[in-house]
Formats: C-alpha cells, sequence, structure tokens
C-alpha cells in the first residue's frame, strides 16, 4: 500500500447509492450524524457506518464539537474519479461523433467499427 492508499478505496465507498447520497448532503454543509441519518430510513447506526467508510476512503473528514462529531465533505479524493471518468467520457465523444456524421450522412458511408481509445490516438499520430 502507498503512503496515499486508504482502508477503503475511493471507487468502492462511492458503489454505495447511500453514500452518494450522504456525499451531496455533505457537499452543502457540515453536518452531525443526527442530522445525516435524518434523511435516510435507516438507523444512525447504519448511517455511522457508512459514514466511517466515507471516511477511511478520505471523502469525509469529522471534528469534535463538544460532545458532537460533525462531518463534512473532502473533495480531494473525488479527482482519482474524474480522472478515471474522463479517460472514458473521450470515448464516448469519439463514438457519439461517429455516430452523428453517420446519421447525417447520405447513407453511402458505412457506420464505422468500434476503435478503442488506444487505436484512436494512435490514428492521431
Amino acid at each position: 500500500m502507498t503512503a496515499t492508499a486508504s482502508k477503503h478505496d475511493v471507487f468502492q465507498a462511492v458503489a454505495d447509492p447511500t453514500r452518494r447520497q450522504l456525499l451531496k448532503l455533505l457537499s452543502d454543509q457540515e453536518m452531525p450524524v443526527t442530522v445525516l441519518s435524518s434523511h435516510f430510513p435507516m438507523s444512525r447506526t447504519a448511517v455511522s457506518k457508512h459514514l466511517r467508510i466515507l471516511s477511511e476512503a478520505g471523502l469525509v473528514k469529522e471534528r469534535k464539537v463538544g460532545r458532537e462529531t460533525r462531518y463534512r465533505l473532502d473533495p480531494g479524493p473525488l479527482q482519482e474519479l474524474k480522472d478515471w471518468y474522463s479517460y472514458f467520457e473521450r470515448f464516448w465523444e469519439n463514438k457519439m461523433a461517429a455516430l452523428q456524421h453517420f446519421v447525417e450522412s447520405d447513407g453511402s458511408e458505412r457506420f464505422p467499427g468500434p476503435l478503442t481509445l488506444v487505436e484512436k490516438e494512435k490514428e492521431q499520430d
């Protein structure tokens, strides 16, 4: 494991819809688990377990205010998701551009077969 690796990886952490909703709620403001749990049809303990996974992935930070723990979003690790998504976004943009060209053509052209991103990058060089 590298120094930046965490117990739960970012992809696993955001795979769960409850955890994605928690991230949305925390993107607006810092909140305690009591407030967060009011948004879900589950126990406070269950919400706390989800928060722990998000925290272990580095997506959520906690701070104590008196006896209460407040949680806030740390968007830094989301860059890993963005980088991964961006790579595949290029793939879909290329596919959609090819489809648009085919649809707008007079039909005499054959629709191009699928190109992998690597083939497309080689083609551009």
